[in-house]
């Protein structure tokens, strides 16, 4: 059975007051009219086996329960498991009581997935791509940038179909490019752009099927690199890219990439032009009307222990050192929600104390910074 629907102003809303009287002034944020949760679940790690799925589904599901509504996800997570995993926890929360509407379902795709395992050794690889893609006319081998990335239109349309096929919805409501930046290991800037809107264009066919609602990127290097350097991703370029495959009204509004207190580039680099003026990646984002979404907000826990007290204080002294990381993140000035992987639900139930708690004053987010000055 797939779901139909998506994620609506109403439907979040109504997600919002569900928490009212538990949440926190300052966990729900209105964003591209709709309430999203400033701590969404990832699903990135993990096994690919039964045990890890199931965990998944209920950490997801239970994450819900406590208030969060952003779920994240992409095809190559777990060799497609991480999707799946998501879907059923989706059925498992509407059969509940939650309606689809309440839900910003956010998926990814540009690299290759396998499917459930990964094939044995590089010749089963190859006959996995032949037979899967090559063979079938998603894609020419010329097509694969750095062994592993794609993102022609032909295999986009494919893995948005396989996406919504294994999350078991009829609508996505973000998708993102994934790491597009692999692309500019072997191409050129000007063919790099020429992808990068054939892609757009194609998202913006799936929007017009009502397949999707809203697209962006999600990178790693790309907005944390310098200027000028190679593997530079630049947010307007993008925003005109996104203008010139879909007109005024396109549909590229988010971005993701990761934001945490080891990784602060989005905050502190100002390696964006926005009208000719150096500015942040955060900066650039508000100033375009586009959504920040932070990954690896505790980097897979390296974050997440033996934090000083002078990180810890101004961010109220909270239970643990991974909720004073996931703080820290969700109250960063342009940040809208923090993703955190959460494939156990002891985890979840931990991480999501947070939604009781409000995010960070600017004035003790300020201190922070003004006591690492000194």
């Amino acid at each position: 059975m797939t779901l139909p629907g998506h994620a609506t102003t109403e439907g979040t809303e109504r997600f919002r007051e569900r928490f009212r009287g538990t949440a926190a002034e300052g966990h729900f944020r209105f964003e591209q009219n709709l309430w999203l949760s400033s701590v969404g679940v990832g699903t990135y790690l993990g096994g690919a086996d039964e045990e890890t799925d199931r965990s998944y589904t209920e950490a997801i599901t239970r994450a819900v329960e406590l208030g969060v509504n952003v779920i994240d996800t992409a095809a190559n997570y777990r060799f497609q498991r991480s999707e799946r995993s998501a879907g059923e926890a989706i059925r498992s929360l509407t059969a509940a009581g939650f309606a689809r509407e309440e839900l910003v379902v956010c998926t990814k795709g540009g690299y290759i997935p396998f499917d459930t395992h990964p094939p044995k050794g590089q010749d089963g690889v190859r006959a996995y791509v032949e037979e899967t893609f090559v063979k079938t006319g998603v894609i020419e081998p010329s097509d694969i940038a750095a062994g592993s990335h794609c993102m022609t239109p032909r295999y986009l349309a494919h893995q948005v179909a396989q996406s919504l096929r294994n999350l078991g919805i009829e609508t996505i409501d973000v998708y993102y490019v994934h790491n597009p930046e692999t692309q500019l290991q072997v191409v050129s800037r000007e063919e790099f752009d020429a992808r990068l809107r054939a892609a757009f264009g194609q998202l913006e066919r799936e929007r017009s099927a009502g397949r999707l609602r809203f697209y962006g990127v999600a990178t790693w290097n790309g907005f944390r690199a310098k200027a000028g350097t190679r593997g530079h991703h630049s947010l307007e370029r993008m925003w005109e890219l996104a203008r010139e495959a879909g007109g005024e009204g396109h549909g590229f509004r988010f971005v993701q990439l990761p934001f945490n207190l080891a990784m602060p580039e989005a905050l502190v680099a100002e390696n964006q032009t926005h009208e000719g003026a150096q500015v942040s990646l955060l900066e650039a984002a508000k100033a375009l009307g586009v959504t920040v979404v932070a990954s690896a907000s505790i980097m897979q826990g390296k974050v997440a222990r033996d934090l000083p007290e002078r990180v810890r204080e101004p961010l109220g002294s909270l239970s643990t050192d991974a909720q004073t990381a996931i703080q820290f993140t969700r109250s960063t000035p342009g940040v809208t929600t923090a993703l955190v992987g959460m494939s156990r639900r002891a985890h979840v139930e931990e991480n999501l104390q947070l939604a009781r708690v409000a995010p960070a004053s600017s004035e003790d987010y300020g201190r922070l910074f003004r006591q690492n000055d000194e």
